[in-house]
């Protein structure tokens, strides 16, 4: 779920930044971005009357949405910064500026000043949770087995126990991982400063045209 990236810092995170993303977005996206653009243009093409116009509303209005909850999502983590890219906005945190990361039913980091923002990249699953869980439990189990089976037996019972699977959800070691760097990292000069927001306008506008569009059209009749 992560890959490391090379390229400049401005617009894209730096050499050291990790690349925090969901794979099951990225293939859902382009899926239905796919999808949406085969029935568009089958739409554009062969339609009859106002259907090419609502056609094109729709892309206009339904392609943005698409690329900014499934390929736009994407968390950096830096010697100095965490980079929260989410579907509409994204906000740089210098780690000296990121007071806490929650992870309950959504994954969130705090800011000194009390903003919370949720980290979309990164979702939660509650089914893997629950599995590292069971793992989690059945290794206790086996280890208590171990250290006090009557006769030796608890050893051997233990020794059937399923240790195969991580003992915490990927998504709980990543808040894990996160915390470590911002413990790390928050006292050191180079990540201090003040927490920035920039909206995707280029998402935005495109989106609203396309919804106002699709009003207009709906609306003439």
């Amino acid at each position: 779920m992560t890959t490391p990236d090379h390229r400049s810092p401005e617009s894209r995170p730096t050499a050291k930044d990790v690349i925090y993303r969901s794979p099951l977005a990225l293939v859902a996206g382009v899926l239905l971005l796919v999808l949406a653009c085969w029935l568009g243009f089958d739409a554009l093409v062969r339609g009859h009357g106002r259907t090419p116009w609502l056609a094109l509303a729709a892309l206009i209005l339904a392609v943005p949405l698409v690329v900014a909850f499934t390929l736009r999502p994407a968390v950096f983590s830096g010697e100095d910064r965490l980079r929260v890219r989410n579907p509409f906005r994204s906000v740089t945190l210098p780690w000296g500026e990121v007071a806490s990361l929650r992870s309950g039913y959504t994954n969130e980091v705090v800011a000194n000043s009390g903003d919370k923002y949720q980290l979309w990249a990164i979702p939660v699953s509650l089914r893997a949770r629950k599995k590292a869980a069971r793992r989690q439990a059945r290794a206790d189990a086996a280890a208590r087995g171990g250290r006090s089976g009557a006769f030796g037996f608890g050893g051997a019972f233990g020794g059937l126990v399923d240790h195969d699977g991580p003992t915490r959800a990927e998504s709980d070691r990543i808040i894990d991982d996160l915390r470590a760097t911002a413990e790390r990292r928050g006292p050191a000069s180079t990540a201090q400063g003040e927490v920035t927001v920039r909206w995707a306008y280029e998402l935005i506008a495109p989106a609203v045209a396309g919804a106002v569009l699709l009003v207009v059209l709906l609306a003439v009749g």
